[in-house]
Parts: structure tokens; sequence; C-alpha cells
């Protein structure tokens, strides 16, 4: 063989050693830190579908756990995700708590411009019967 023989036959060791190399470098970028959820989703949708069931939990241990469900997302830093002050101004309306599901619901609408309509239509449905009496 030639110096073209021999020169082939390192080529291939050199060529495998660079595949290899040019794997751990792909996984290796692959396996960086995810970012993390935009929102702390955790048991809120089970909250939600428990609530729509009335599965036999009161809202007022809804309303405990979703209470604790919004402390564990400020503790962390976590924003609370969409409808979940909707949700609870609902459960606090059913509770009796009319005031306090006004707030939400006008938390809710600031921290999201696109449910404007929605909140606007449940605070005049809550204002409805103030207005009914105090023109009777």
């Amino acid at each position: 063989m030639g110096p073209t023989g021999s020169a082939s036959v390192s080529a291939k060791p050199l060529a495998r050693v660079v595949a290899v190399a040019a794997c751990v470098v792909v996984v290796a970028g692959c396996a960086h830190k995810a970012p993390p959820p935009l929102y702390m989703w955790e048991s809120f949708p089970k909250l939600q579908y428990d609530a729509l069931l009335r599965s036999g939990i009161t809202p007022v241990e809804q309303i405990a756990a979703m209470e604790a469900h919004a402390d564990k997302a400020r503790a962390s830093g976590a924003a609370l995700p969409p409808g979940f002050r909707a949700h609870l101004g609902m459960l606090k309306l059913a509770s009796g708590d009319a005031d306090q599901a006004r707030q939400l619901w006008q938390a809710e609408q600031a921290a999201f411009p696109e449910s404007t309509a929605y909140m606007d239509q449940l605070l005049k449905r809550l204002d409805a019967p103030k207005k009914k009496e105090s023109s009777g």
C-alpha cells in the first residue's frame, strides 16, 4: 500500500472520533434546562373540573384549595393562569361574597385584558340587582 492507503486507514478512526464528538455536542446541547412554565397550573384544571361536576366538594373547600394554590404561586414567583381569578370569583360569589368576587373579576381583567368582555358581563350581572333595588 502506498501513502494513500495508509492515509485512508488513519482517516477512518478520526472520522469516527469526530462523529462521536458531534453526537456528544448535540446531546449536550439538548440537555439544557427547559424554561419554566409561563403559569403555575398544578391542580387548577382539576379544581375547575370538580366544580363543574359538583362532585361533593363545597365552594368553601374549593376556595381554600385555590387560595392555597395562589399562595404557593406567589411564594415561588409564578404567575396565576388565565381564568384562575375568574373561577375563584365565581366560587366567592357562590359562597355569598360578592365584593370579593368583584375584586377578583377586576383583577382577572387587569391580568388578562382579553377577558374584558366576559368580565364586564359578569360585573354587569353582579350590579343588576343593585340597579333594580335603586329604581324600585
